[in-house]
């Protein structure tokens, strides 16, 4: 549920964006100012440079090293989108669709805008619980079910909860201080508030940090938090995960305001494959990735190794071998440790190391299409909404209701859930687990038929058991920001040994912002600047890019020993 926090002042303030507390650099004013990101010398045009993995991060990456006249490979082992997947109906109009990935997206992720605008693409609110577009919840914990409009239809013991929270992040994270920093762009204040949380909180789990306030010394109210949340709903299975982890989001209104794409988010990286920029450098005009590549990405990567030269050579599952200067890694970081032959030389022990101890979330979804937003039909008896977006303790735990308009089909997502809770539906198939959460949705709403209004089979995914994510997105765990520092600051190569560098790493679970799309753009333009430098290029002196001005916000480094 929203918990009422700076965020609802928001039009009495600068607007806030997601480039958080760990590295403040305003990649949206690098995207949209008139200079560009930067340019290589012309004797490096055409040039080709391997991007592994066609999700949201590796396509941005190909898409502006193309505009800087380099000639990016494109390999791809599923689909282009990555966890921007957008999957319709079998035997349904094709207009209704269900987001397997990433499906909301908060307006702090300015990076993200700037594509989705360029592209052309449309956004409308997300029905999060008790979101202003939502038109009811229902919270139902324990058995007890509560029908809300807005927060202050909820009973005093939430309102209780809310403020439990709030009083916490103030007393233990300077939320207010943070968060007004954040807005105004004051880098020396984030870093002196940051710096010193870093240092204080890094051990610490969610749970912990809760505990240990004063305002939630009661196990009741951190029940409920855990089971209800704020945002976007239940945030117990993030209870083991760095304190972290959830200060950067609520520090960047990361869970709030949320929108979905309309059409469905896979259409922003298809898209980008297909455009053909209006400034394009050395490349003829009609240029896209797509024609760069005749239509279709290289297959999956098999093999990564280094040759004479401290090249970087890539062996396909097609069998072709390609040997390249520079190299952009953007699929999970996991995909190096089990599914892609690599040697040690690819990178430093110590980023090995950042890598093996990287911890996945799981993230279950099960969706259904049905004829019409029944939902919205009114109860006889107390003039509700029949059936409401819903949060609970049962098997389903968030229940979103999805629609188009009151007349035309819409979908429901019976199901979405992390973690523990997430790993209950792995080992059952998608009809036998929508028939275990009718039965629990039926137990919330017995006047409510929900079958008789499916008109096609579920489609669900487990992001842990897709052989090419395993799992959902990153999570850091206490003491791992250190773990976090070496991957994200990878692109700066200056800094590595010489027989180290021209291997680039990007994607979410590289950035400080794991599980939000916003940090795959960020770090696909990390490594962006990082192939420029690296092939002698360099940005205007107008548009210093996230390399030029590393020293001045480079993230707090934590002693070793």
């Amino acid at each position: 549920m929203t918990v009422p926090t700076a965020a609802q002042h928001a039009d009495a303030q600068p607007p806030i964006t997601m480039f958080g507390p760990d590295f403040p650099y305003a990649y949206d004013d690098f995207l949209a100012h008139p200079a560009g990101l930067g340019q290589v010398p012309a004797t490096e045009h055409g040039k080709e440079v391997a991007v592994i993995g066609g999700g949201l991060s590796g396509i941005i990456t190909a898409y502006e090293l193309m505009k800087m006249g380099l000639k990016p490979v494109v390999y791809e082992a599923d689909q282009i989108g990555g966890r921007l997947r957008t999957v319709g109906f079998e035997g349904c109009d094709p207009g209704l669709t269900a987001e397997m990935g990433a499906m909301r997206f908060p307006p702090s992720s300015t990076a993200l805008q700037h594509y989705i605008d360029l592209v052309g693409l449309k956004t409308k609110p997300f029905p999060n619980p008790l979101a202003p577009d939502t038109p009811s919840t229902v919270v139902d914990l324990k058995g007890e079910s509560h029908y809300a409009r807005t927060v202050e239809d909820l009973p005093e013991v939430y309102h209780q909860v809310m403020d439990a929270w709030n009083a916490c992040l103030e007393e233990g994270a300077d939320f207010s201080d943070m968060n007004r920093a954040i807005r105004e762009r004051d880098v020396p204040r984030i870093r002196e508030i940051w710096s010193r949380l870093v240092e204080k909180l890094d051990n610490q789990t969610f749970y912990g940090y809760l505990c240990d306030s004063t305002a939630f010394k009661s196990f009741r109210h951190r029940e409920i938090f855990g089971q209800v949340g704020f945002g976007t709903g239940g945030w117990d299975t993030d209870f083991p995960n760095s304190i972290l982890e959830i200060l950067r989001v609520v520090y960047t209104e990361a869970d709030d305001h949320h929108r979905g794409i309309v059409g469905g988010s896979q259409q922003l990286p298809l898209r980008l494959w297909e455009r053909e920029p209006e400034k394009l450098v050395h490349w003829a005009p009609g240029t896209s990735l797509s024609s760069l590549h005749d239509g279709a990405p290289r297959p999956a990567v098999t093999r990564l190794h280094r040759t004479a030269g401290n090249r970087i050579t890539v062996t396909d599952a097609g069998g072709d071998i390609r040997t390249y200067e520079a190299a952009v890694f953007t699929a999970q970081s996991w995909m190096l440790l089990s599914k892609i032959a690599c040697d040690d030389a690819l990178f430093p022990i110590d980023h090995w190391t950042a890598m093996e101890r990287t911890h996945y979330m799981e993230s279950s979804k099960l969706f259904v299409p049905v004829d019409r937003p029944f939902w919205l039909d009114k109860d006889e008896e107390t003039g509700r909404d029949v059936m409401s977006m819903t949060l609970t303790d049962r098997m389903t735990r968030g229940t979103y209701l999805l629609d188009d308009g009151p007349d035309k089909p819409a979908v429901i997502c019976l199901s979405y859930t992390w973690c523990d809770d997430s790993l209950k539906w792995l080992p059952l198939n998608a009809n036998d687990r929508m028939e275990v959460m009718l039965k629990s949705l039926s137990e919330i709403y017995p006047k409510v038929d929900i079958r008789k209004h499916i008109i096609g089979n579920p489609v669900t995914v487990s992001w842990e058991n897709e052989p090419y994510f395993m799992g959902a997105f990153k999570a850091n765990l206490p003491g791992h920001y250190r773990y976090q520092r070496r991957l994200f600051t990878h692109f700066m190569q200056d800094r590595l040994p010489e027989d180290k560098r021209g291997l680039f790493l990007a994607g979410d679970d590289i950035s400080w912002t794991a599980g939000w799309a916003e940090g795959a753009v960020q770090t696909a333009l990390n490594a962006v600047w990082g192939v420029m430098t690296h092939f002698g290029g360099a940005t205007d002196a107008a548009n210093p890019g996230p390399g030029d001005l590393y020293d001045e916000i480079a993230p707090v480094e934590l002693p070793e020993d």
